[in-house]
């Protein structure tokens, strides 16, 4: 049974360390979170106003992990801290990035559950766990990165292929929607994207092949209001690129939170790579709306425009990364863009008024590709498809980037990816789907081991698409990014470093080892006039702030 558990005053030992104590689950009592101004959709559009709060996954519509607090700066951010960590009781490895409003912050926790705690110290309010079925499929881990806010309630998505709303101030189920079966393949793992009176939510899976799809649920009653597929059907434009009825089990998963433009009324969302993954001889044609952006009206969900980064991927380039939306300067004039680092190895930077693409260049090393032709698509090397042999090809099944958050800063108008350049050997297989079962056609093969190839944090200029600098990691990360206006790049490491970057230069400013893996990325808040920066690293919540006066 799915049930908010509540806690007793948590036992603070050493180092900030909060160790909830449960109560006997007969004797569990409500624990309410202290009162916070309802996240309204006015809040919500102008996030970027209340820099002290973190209302939504990526901290404002727009994606750009900017934020305006300062307090934290290049001149202090060595004297950082840390002042709490929440050990997450599930054993599994954490992507949450946490929600903050009035000094509460929420946490999602693998594999499906959700906590409250105080910001300022850590303290549990609350705490809902999701029940989950023994006979999941899912193919990449027992993850959940965060939740939506709306009002009072939070909405969070689950691996078993549900849509849950959970009063704020309880934890109590307010309705549980199941979005599709879980049996077939489909999960859910992102957080929602509030967009008006909607809850915006993608669907994973593609690796079983399920067919994708964009949904948006009402948020008091959690009915399906629309949905928008990823692959378009018999009689609708695209359908076409797919052969014969490979468009049924094609993947183009929509696995990561999108971005919106109030003024486009616009919501940008990626989709996943076709399936199956690495057989493209049972799907001949670009298969579409696979590895690209869509653009879909707030309102209807009906496709505005459409841009696709990997016609016919046939190497598992998922088109899954967070869409960052900005006006530049460009060529003399302002233009409204969308900023992408693909997987695929090139960034690009599109008009997303109309999808036209601006510019556009490798930002990490490949060989699949001889660049990108006017219009922004690849001009691919002849022979670099998977082969029943095998074949060597940059980048590898895990991108030049993948799913972690990239940042963009106000300040110097860059963008910020985590890059890495390695290769793989591609190897295809044939295949027959099996509905619940994996559908991939084939997989990959390293020939040398993961500290062999180059990893960094890369500084972009999304008007000419050049690397303005670069800061070299080792091993590869994961970890996503956050900017501020204190002139920083906060991000981490696969060794467990968390660290802080001259925005500017990439000069390393302050780091810190917490032991585990960086899987998430940073978010930054304030309470009571004192910044924090937050980042989940392995199984702990840790939390960082100056020096007390």
């Amino acid at each position: 049974m799915n049930r908010s558990i509540a806690l007793l005053a948590p036992l603070c030992l050493g180092l900030g360390l909060t160790l909830p104590v449960l109560a006997q689950e007969d004797e569990f009592q409500t624990v309410i979170t202290p009162a916070f101004s309802p996240v309204t959709w006015e809040r919500l559009i102008n996030a970027e106003d209340e820099p002290e709060n973190w209302m939504m996954y990526s901290g404002t519509l727009d994606s750009q992990r900017y934020s305006r607090l300062d307090q934290i700066d290049k001149s202090n951010v060595a004297e950082l801290e840390m002042k709490w960590s929440y050990q997450i009781p599930v054993i599994d490895r954490a992507e949450t990035v946490p929600t903050v409003v009035d000094g509460i912050m929420f946490i999602t926790e693998a594999p499906s559950n959700l906590t409250a705690v105080d910001a300022r110290t850590g303290r549990v309010y609350w705490r809902y766990d999701h029940e989950l079925p023994d006979d999941l499929r899912i193919c990449c881990g027992r993850n959940n990165r965060g939740v939506a806010i709306l009002g009072e309630t939070l909405f969070m998505s689950t691996l078993d292929a549900h849509l849950v709303a959970i009063d704020a101030r309880t934890g109590n189920v307010l309705w549980d929607t199941e979005v599709a079966d879980y049996e077939a393949g489909y999960s859910k793992t992102a957080a929602p994207l509030i967009v008006k009176d909607k809850v915006v939510t993608g669907i994973a899976g593609g690796e079983f092949g399920i067919r994708g799809f964009i949904d948006a649920y009402d948020p008091a009653t959690g009915e399906l209001e629309w949905r928008t597929y990823a692959i378009p059907g018999p009689g609708e434009p695209g359908n076409d690129s797919w052969s014969g009825d490979s468009w049924k089990t094609g993947g183009a998963a929509t696995w990561i939170t999108g971005s919106y433009d109030p003024d486009l009324n616009l919501i940008y969302w990626g989709t996943g790579n076709p399936g199956p993954d690495w057989n493209g001889d049972v799907r001949l044609g670009d298969n579409l709306y696979s590895d690209s952006a869509l653009a879909l009206d707030g309102d209807t969900g009906e496709i505005a425009w459409h841009f696709q980064f990997t016609p016919h991927d046939v190497h598992d380039y998922d088109s899954i990364q967070v869409p960052i939306l900005a006006d530049i300067e460009y060529q003399g004039s302002t233009r409204k863009v969308m900023m992408w680092a693909n997987r695929n190895a090139f960034f690009y930077t599109i008009d997303r008024a109309t999808g036209e693409f601006l510019e556009g260049d490798a930002y990490a090393s490949q060989t699949w590709a001889q660049g990108l032709d006017p219009t922004g698509r690849p001009i691919r090397v002849p022979g670099m498809a998977p082969t029943y042999e095998g074949i060597l090809v940059s980048p590898p099944i895990v991108g030049a980037t993948n799913w972690y958050s990239p940042g963009y800063s106000q300040q110097t108008g860059l963008f910020y990816v985590t890059s890495f350049d390695g290769e793989q050997e591609f190897f295809k297989r044939d295949e027959d789907y099996e509905e619940g079962e994996r559908f991939t056609g084939g997989g990959g093969r390293y020939n040398q081991p993961m500290d062999a190839f180059h990893s960094s944090i890369r500084a972009i200029n999304p008007a000419t698409a050049q690397i303005e600098w670069e800061f070299p990691i080792m091993p590869r990360s994961s970890a996503g990014i956050t900017t501020t206006a204190g002139g920083i790049v906060f991000t981490g490491s696969a060794d467990g470093y968390f660290f802080a970057l001259d925005a500017a230069t990439g000069e390393e400013l302050w780091h810190i080892s917490l032991g585990a893996r960086v899987h998430a990325a940073p978010m930054t808040y304030a309470v009571d006039g004192k910044q924090f920066v937050t980042i989940a690293s392995g199984n702990v919540v840790y939390t960082f702030g100056l020096k007390d006066d």
